[in-house]
């Protein structure tokens, strides 16, 4: 583990995250979920975080990400179709999980493509239209693979998790 990197995540306040999603871009976000959830038969959460807690200090974003796909029950759907977005404000990391049933269909590398142009929009300080982008592009994606098959519950919430 880095020193700088420890001291970055120990330091920068919980708040740090709401600056970047402030209330009214987490409704758009939460929106557009409802809106692309009409479209597939997948399920989309979406995460933020600005700083990491200390214990995970030594493991990378996409081990956080796998533990949050967990911890929020992103995989406790009918068809195995949960996909995570995971946002990891302070070393700037997105990484996107998909459920098993949706990682046999979708090679990584679309989610890859994904998660570095939000990147490039969050470099721009375009937080929320990275974030929209991104929602539409996995839109796509899903409703390609998994089209609605009749009825379509909605299984997890679709409200951002700030943590």
């Amino acid at each position: 583990m880095r020193l700088g990197r420890i001291l970055k995540h120990l330091l920068v306040p919980h708040w740090f995250a709401l600056r970047h999603f402030p209330k009214s871009s987490l409704r758009k976000i939460e929106e557009a979920i409802k809106v692309s959830e009409r479209q597939h038969d997948g399920e989309l959460r979406f995460a933020v975080e600005g700083a990491l807690p200390f214990h995970f200090l030594k493991f990378s974003a996409r081990r956080r990400a796998e533990a949050l796909f967990s911890e929020l029950r992103v995989w406790d759907t009918e068809h195995n179709s949960g996909v995570l977005i995971y946002v990891q404000l302070v070393d700037r990391r997105i990484e996107i999980v998909a459920d098993r049933g949706i990682a046999a269909k979708v090679e990584q590398a679309e989610w890859e493509a994904v998660c570095r142009r939000m990147e490039e929009l969050f470099k721009q300080k375009q937080y929320l239209d990275g974030a929209l982008e991104a929602i539409e592009r996995i839109t796509r994606i899903l409703a390609r693979q998994f089209p609605p098959r009749g009825r379509n519950p909605n299984e997890l919430p679709d409200k951002p998790v700030v943590l």
